[in-house]
């Protein structure tokens, strides 16, 4: 499906110029594939770069236009949540943030580590807030990412008394083992579950 050797199709066309489209029937390069309508949106890896293209194809010829929209409606959130998935499992031991976005549905993530240094971002999230691999290459502060030092404080406590809720939940309420999943000390964990007021499970 290479536009080079397809011509104007759905998954060529899309892979080329990185962006969700419909190409339908007669707009098709070749005759043999006037038949479809193909709606197309692109998938991006963990860093930002173009890696597959997810298609929905049809022979109807009763398409609409509006029964077309929303199949690129969900064409599009497939793909922004491919993506989503994919990025918190290259990212499952750092803190996964939804950037503040105008758009908050267009899967813009971003990843902080302990230290609250932002180390991965979706593509959304990189067009969105500027973030490049240079910038994570060389540090980035979560507070500065997210705007205001408040509320980025906030939204970092958050996440992080998340962690240990689990944590503890998932552990039965043994600290020591808490803390091993966690890879901290017993001492730190008894001093961030003070800090959170949160209580062992019963």
């Amino acid at each position: 499906w290479r536009e080079d050797s397809e011509g104007t199709n759905g998954i060529g066309t899309c892979l080329a110029d990185q962006r969700p489209l419909t190409i339908h029937r007669d707009q098709h390069f070749f005759s043999r594939n006037t038949l479809m309508s193909c709606t197309t949106a692109p998938v991006f890896d963990h860093e930002g770069n173009l890696a597959a293209a997810l298609d929905v194809s049809s022979c109807r010829s009763d398409l609409t236009e509006g029964f077309v929209q929303l199949i690129s409606v969900a064409v599009g959130d497939a793909a922004r949540r491919i993506e989503a998935e994919n990025f918190r499992m290259v990212c499952s031991n750092a803190r996964i943030l939804l950037a503040p976005v105008a758009e908050r549905s267009a899967g813009a993530l971003i990843a902080v580590d302990a230290d609250d240094l932002v180390i991965g971002a979706t593509r959304s999230a990189r067009l969105a807030l500027g973030i490049t691999s240079e910038g994570l290459a060389k540090g980035l502060l979560a507070a500065d990412i997210l705007g205001d030092p408040a509320r980025a404080r906030e939204d970092l406590d958050d996440a992080e008394r998340s962690v240990l809720q689990r944590a503890m939940a998932r552990t039965g309420g043994n600290v020591s083992a808490a803390a091993q999943s966690l890879g901290i000390s017993r001492a730190t964990l008894h001093r961030k579950l003070a800090r959170f007021s949160i209580r062992r499970p019963h």
